[in-house]
Formats: structure tokens, C-alpha cells, sequence
């Protein structure tokens, strides 16, 4: 254990000597068992740098799992709710799973690394029920979490600092796409993923790389004004981009203590995830019942009226509690006030319009304030350059 270590008493990633460096406010929190940083200079600043120029994000503490074999496609099938066949080689896939309730256990992204070779990236730990819903199947499963370095690269110039470090080509990289390329003689794969709504990539590579890796992109991207960012910034991007994150947005099943606090795909808007062409995967019995006879709750995304976040905030309607705010941030680039929510049926159509409950502090006085916001159809922030292929130059 590292002198670090000992002092957190947390792990630290492959890049923590450059992120401890970078990080001038020593503002740093937990991530499955990680040290990582919730902000580095400035919040604010740092989220512009996604917007604006090209933010650098720590992604290893991220669970990634290796799940090949001749049933490795017929495993995720299984699993997940989404066709997995759909995901060519060379592409990624968001999916999320749940258990046979019906509950979701957690989302993620399915990488398809070769025929009959995938890679797993999960927010929660997932080792035992990958085993247990692999029993029947000739898969082999590795956790491969600690033999990864990943950093996410996102914003306007994120691909012309890549390029320079050597990724050729990557520009004509489609969304969703994988590509592969030599850095220091060992193989980097790149995705053109994220979890921040702009133009951005993932990269992956051997740990034993990853503070050359750092280095470089620091100095092709100086003159770019690429910046690192932490959690807090992170977490104002996603909102904008209409992201959902787990143990956030909603109580993964395996961790949920109280009856009622899960929730299922269907209500939380990811019924487009839901193929019930497939002939069988877990919860698909439990979401068939709840689409007959009628969702509890609604997941939705609120225009909040004033500028400050409604985070932990109860909706109401006519005086009556009918929800709460999951997430909440004012968006800087959309301009708005924006807040996810969770709200009883049948409320939450789009266009439905409630008051929120918000309480904030200001020198050790607390407000209440009732703001008006209403259901929006979509996020507000989503450029073209996200999707554009060959990706924009800067």
C-alpha cells in the first residue's frame, strides 16, 4: 500500500500523481474506493472547459468487466434488457439490466471488443450477480477494473488534442464507435463515448501508461486550454445532457433497504431500452405486468423557474406532495434551471406544470421557496457536434 493509500485509506488510480498535483483546492471524495476529486480549481470553470475547450476526467475507478466466450452474446442477452446482437463489433451500447422484480440494478455501457469478447463498464460493483446469472452459460467473466486506466476527454477540441498524440484518424471515429491505436508501444483503444452530452471520447490503456498518457495530453492541449475536471462539474454536464446516473436518479435493487424506493426502467423513461421481442431476460415477466396494468411513477425533467437548484426538493401539485427532485444544477450553456424528478402517475406529461419546494442556506439562515417549473420534453443542451462525423475541427 502506497503512502498515499495509507493516509485516505482509500485506493488510489494509475493517474493520481498528476490529478494530486492539478487538484489546487484539495477538494477530493470517494468513488467505489477510489480517491478522486470533486473539483480541482473551480467548478464553474471547470465545466466550461467541457463546453468550451476540452475537460480530462479520471474515469478508472469505473467497474469494467470482461465477459467472453462462445455464450458471451447469449449471456448479455440474458442479462440486460436491450438486444445485445444490435452492438457490432467495434461499437458500443448503453443498456441497463434488473433483477426478476422488474428492478433496476444498475446501467452501464457494453463495449464489443471481437467476436465473442465483451467488456462490461458498470457504476456498482456487480461481481456476484454476473456470476450467479451465469450459471448455464460457457462464458468466462474477469473483473479487469484495476488492469484499465481510463481518462474521458470531452468538449469542442477534445478530438484535435487526441489527434496530435497520435490517434490519426479519429476524426472520421462515428459515435459509438471503438478505435485502437499505439501509444508508447502498447495498444490505447479510444471510444467516442461519454457521459457529458458534447463531443468526447474515452480513453483506455494499460496503467503502467497512464502518467505518460497525462503528460502528453497536458502538453499537445496546453495551447487548447485543456483543463482536468472532478465530480461536482461532471455532474452539472450530465444534468444539462439529460444523463441519469444510478444511486442518484434512482436506489439500484441491490442496495435498496426500504420496500417502494426501486424503481423499474419503464419509470424512469428507459423504455426504449426495454426489447420485449427478445424471448427472455431478467425482470421481463415482472416489466410486461407493470406496461398492462400501469406505471407508479414517472421520471422526468424539469425547467425550474429562478436560478437556484431545486436539488432535494419535494414537487407538488395543488399543495399535495406528488414527487421529488433526484438531480438538480443551473446549466450555464442551456441557461436554465434544470432538475430530474420522480413524480406519481398520472402527473408528468410534458408541458404539466408544479411548484418546487426548495430550501437553501445563506449565512446560516434558511429559505423556503416555492418555484414554479414545468415538465420539458428532452434535454435542452444537445449540439450537433456530438454526433457530427468527421467531428469538427477546432
Amino acid at each position: 500500500m502506497s503512502a498515499a493509500e495509507r493516509k485516505t485509506m482509500l485506493l488510489t488510480t494509475p493517474f493520481h500523481s498528476r490529478v494530486e498535483q492539478y487538484c489546487e483546492l484539495n477538494d477530493w471524495g470517494a468513488w467505489q474506493g477510489y480517491t478522486t476529486p470533486n473539483s480541482y480549481f473551480d467548478v464553474e470553470l471547470e465545466y466550461f472547459a467541457i463546453r468550451s475547450t476540452a475537460g480530462v476526467l479520471d474515469l478508472s475507478p469505473m467497474n469494467k468487466y470482461r465477459i467472453s466466450g462462445p455464450d458471451a452474446q447469449a449471456f448479455l442477452n440474458r442479462l440486460v434488457t436491450r438486444d445485445v446482437s444490435k452492438i457490432g463489433v467495434n461499437r458500443v451500447g448503453y443498456a441497463v439490466w434488473c433483477n426478476d422484480a422488474g428492478e433496476l440494478m444498475d446501467d452501464g455501457t457494453i463495449f464489443h471488443l471481437a467476436e465473442n469478447d465483451y467488456r462490461l463498464c458498470s457504476y456498482m460493483r456487480a461481481d456476484e450477480w454476473l456470476e450467479w446469472n451465469a450459471l448455464g452459460f460457457d462464458v468466462t467473466i474477469n473483473n479487469e477494473s484495476d488492469d484499465i486506466a481510463a481518462l474521458a476527454i470531452q468538449g469542442p477540441v477534445s478530438c484535435t488534442i487526441l489527434t496530435l498524440i497520435g490517434c490519426e484518424g479519429l476524426n472520421e471515429l462515428k459515435p459509438f464507435g471503438i478505435a485502437r491505436f499505439d501509444f508508447e508501444g502498447v495498444e490505447m483503444m479510444v471510444s467516442r463515448t461519454g457521459f457529458t452530452g458534447d463531443l468526447g471520447y474515452e480513453v483506455w490503456i494499460d496503467p503502467s501508461k497512464a502518467e505518460a498518457l497525462w503528460d502528453q495530453l497536458f502538453e499537445k492541449g496546453r495551447d487548447y486550454l485543456i483543463k482536468p475536471i472532478g465530480s461536482h462539474a461532471l455532474h452539472m454536464a450530465r444534468i444539462e445532457a439529460g444523463f441519469l446516473q444510478a444511486k442518484v436518479d434512482f436506489v439500484p435493487a441491490e442496495i435498496a433497504v426500504r420496500p417502494g424506493r426501486t424503481r423499474t426502467p419503464l419509470e424512469m423513461g428507459l423504455d426504449w431500452q426495454v426489447d420485449f421481442n427478445k424471448p427472455l431476460f431478467n425482470g421481463r415477466a415482472a416489466l410486461l405486468k407493470q406496461k398492462e396494468e400501469g406505471l407508479r411513477y414517472r421520471f422526468v425533467l424539469l425547467d425550474v423557474e429562478g436560478n437556484k437548484p431545486a436539488e432535494h426538493s419535494f414537487i407538488l401539485k395543488n399543495g399535495k406532495q406528488i414527487g421529488i427532485v433526484t438531480s438538480a444544477a443551473w446549466c450555464p450553456t442551456a441557461k436554465s434551471n434544470l432538475a430530474f424528478a420522480q413524480v406519481e402517475m398520472p402527473h408528468g406529461a410534458v408541458g404539466d406544470e408544479f411548484v418546487a419546494e426548495i430550501y437553501y442556506q445563506r449565512e446560516l439562515q434558511w429559505t423556503r421557496l416555492m418555484a414554479p417549473c414545468k415538465v420539458i420534453d428532452g434535454p435542452l443542451f444537445n449540439p450537433p457536434r456530438k454526433r457530427q462525423t468527421p467531428a469538427p475541427a477546432h
